[in-house]
């Protein structure tokens, strides 16, 4: 299994919010070392690795993962789906219902 990570990185050069809360999350849970590699979608490059990605999966928002494994590849926009359904991790219902994000804006 290879795991993708797709940040974005704002104009100012910061990462954007979601996508350093999604990080921490990882961290948390010791899980981090377990993503294979991390792109950045740079904001207002159409050029950048992440932002080509995002477009070929059809994607528009940040963080997302992208799995590769023996029955394809699967796209994620949750980290916390992610955690459980792919790295072996219980997630409660009081986790999910933090990780909603009520301005769910953070496009690419």
């Amino acid at each position: 299994m290879h795991i993708t990570m797709v940040k974005k990185r704002l104009r100012d050069g910061r990462e954007c919010r979601k996508c350093a809360q999604a990080t921490a999350q990882l961290e948390q849970r010791g899980l981090l070392q377990r993503i294979d590699e991390i792109i950045e979608a740079q904001e207002g490059d159409p050029i950048s690795p992440g932002t080509q990605l995002a477009a070929r999966v059809g994607i528009d928002t940040a963080p997302f993962f992208i799995v590769r494994d023996d029955s394809g590849e699967h796209v994620y926009t949750s980290v916390m789906r992610l955690i459980q359904d792919r790295l072996g991790t219980a997630v409660s219902d009081q986790d999910r219902a933090r990780a909603i994000d009520p301005d769910d804006v953070g496009g690419i």
